[in-house]
């Protein structure tokens, strides 16, 4: 057990001098005191399945690398698997984009092709949808304060598609409803409104009574 707490202690002291982070630092984003994290990465207790996992997702890498021996001259590659994940998320966003556009070409091409009508109300159209598809998707795996711009875009998109629709009629008054839509907004953003990160939940192991008794004591000092 010493052996692998020594273990964990020295994988944490990588990852987080890898990242430039202090001790007190890092346990502020733990939730943590600045001697709980002291003890762990000295090998003199160890945290429980929950934390490792909270650390692991952290710093971007799996907790299999926290339970493993690496050399000494081995920089952890921090980060690196968010990175691929999130890189394909954005893909699967951008192709999911990519055919609510081509969709707005197929509906275009295909009312000129049966009836000769130039139908660029679909494009028009596919401005907002896309917003949609993107703040979709951005809910799901982005950052909340990225969905504040793609509201902004939707809104706007939105009340612009309906004034050109409706052209003839010159409903420009329509573009005062985006005044309070978009203050709404812009304050909705001050006040930090957004889906709170979610730590996973994981069934705790049992460990040692000492070692939760040191973890609990060091979180609440």
């Amino acid at each position: 057990m010493q052996d692998l707490k020594q273990l964990i202690g020295k994988n944490i002291t990588k990852l987080r001098t890898s990242s430039k982070l202090t001790q007190a630092e890092f346990a502020e984003q733990l939730n943590y005191t600045d001697k709980a994290v002291s003890k762990w990465e000295r090998g003199e207790s160890l945290p429980d399945i929950v934390i490792l996992k909270q650390i692991a997702d952290m710093f971007g890498v799996k907790v299999d690398y926290l339970l493993s021996e690496h050399f000494d001259d081995e920089k952890p590659i921090v980060g690196a698997e968010k990175k691929i994940r999130d890189r394909n998320h954005f893909i699967i966003a951008l192709m999911a984009i990519v055919i609510v556009w081509f969709l707005a070409v197929f509906v275009y091409f295909l009312a000129d092709s049966v009836s000769g009508i130039y139908l660029w109300q679909a494009y028009l159209v596919a401005v907002p949808v896309s917003a949609i598809v993107a703040l979709v998707f951005n809910s799901i795996w982005g950052k909340a304060s990225v969905n504040y711009i793609i509201i902004s875009v939707l809104m706007w998109s939105v009340l612009i598609t309906a004034y050109v629709l409706l052209l003839k009629y010159n409903i420009w008054t329509i573009f005062l409803l985006g005044i309070p839509g978009q203050t709404s907004v812009v304050l909705w953003a001050c006040l930090g409104v957004g889906k709170p990160q979610k730590t996973p939940k994981i069934k705790p192991v049992k460990k040692a009574s000492s070692d939760q008794d040191e973890n609990a004591e060091s979180r609440f000092e």
